[in-house]
């Protein structure tokens, strides 16, 4: 059964490197339950609401498997939250789920909505942790591995250690790493995002923006 490694916060905190001199990226685990609302974690808090948070983006995801094969390529241990990420998974493909599927963790229910698309905030986070960072926003857009971001259907409590159980799955057959490569590196692709029932209002303009023109 798919589980929750480790649920971690973060809030602003003054970096003159951060695109707007705060960031919230450096994520910590939290023991215990963790009440989550429609914007998210209790005790995390977004710095940059221009391109992060809101009910689109409430929760970001990242798959423990995905962490280790990164550590692979940089030669060092990935602590779990190091990409930003508030939920540490095991056991499960994220990048392989279809947009809109629905994940029961918990009291809580999540719907896949949207991609992360690497910053340059992100790349100077990794070379200040330590890592080689040279290319770093090129490197992560090639792996294809961006985890993704959840809606808040149903609020309430989870905690490390819940299972994830896949509830849902819409069967349209766009995954997250479709949606990746369609919003990043594919545009001709971004037609098919409109197949997606409730999808994303971000997502959503740039699909009808590209069929438009």
């Amino acid at each position: 059964m798919p589980r929750i490694v480790s649920v971690n916060v973060g809030t602003p905190l003054e970096a003159a490197w951060a695109g707007i001199g705060r960031t919230s990226i450096d994520k910590q685990p939290v023991r215990g339950p963790v009440e989550v609302g429609l914007l998210g974690l209790a005790g995390d808090q977004v710095s940059d609401t221009r391109h992060h948070g809101g009910v689109d983006q409430a929760v970001y995801a990242y798959a423990r498997e995905d962490l280790d094969w990164w550590a692979e390529q940089l030669g060092q241990e990935l602590r779990d939250g190091q990409f930003g990420e508030n939920l540490t998974t095991e056991g499960l493909d994220l990048n392989a789920a279809e947009i809109g599927s629905r994940w029961r963790i918990g009291e809580v229910l999540l719907e896949v909505t949207l991609t992360r698309t690497p910053c340059n905030d992100f790349k100077t986070w990794m070379g200040r942790s330590g890592y080689d960072a040279r290319a770093w926003v090129r490197r992560f857009t090639a792996a294809g591995r961006p985890g993704p971001y959840l809606r808040v259907l149903v609020p309430g409590e989870l905690r490390a250690g819940d299972d994830l159980q896949v509830v849902h799955e819409p069967g349209h057959g766009v995954t997250v790493r479709d949606m990746f490569v369609a919003l990043n590196t594919d545009r001709s692709r971004l037609p098919d995002l409109l197949a997606i029932d409730g999808l994303a209002e971000k997502a959503r303009r740039k699909a009808q923006d590209y069929v438009a023109t």
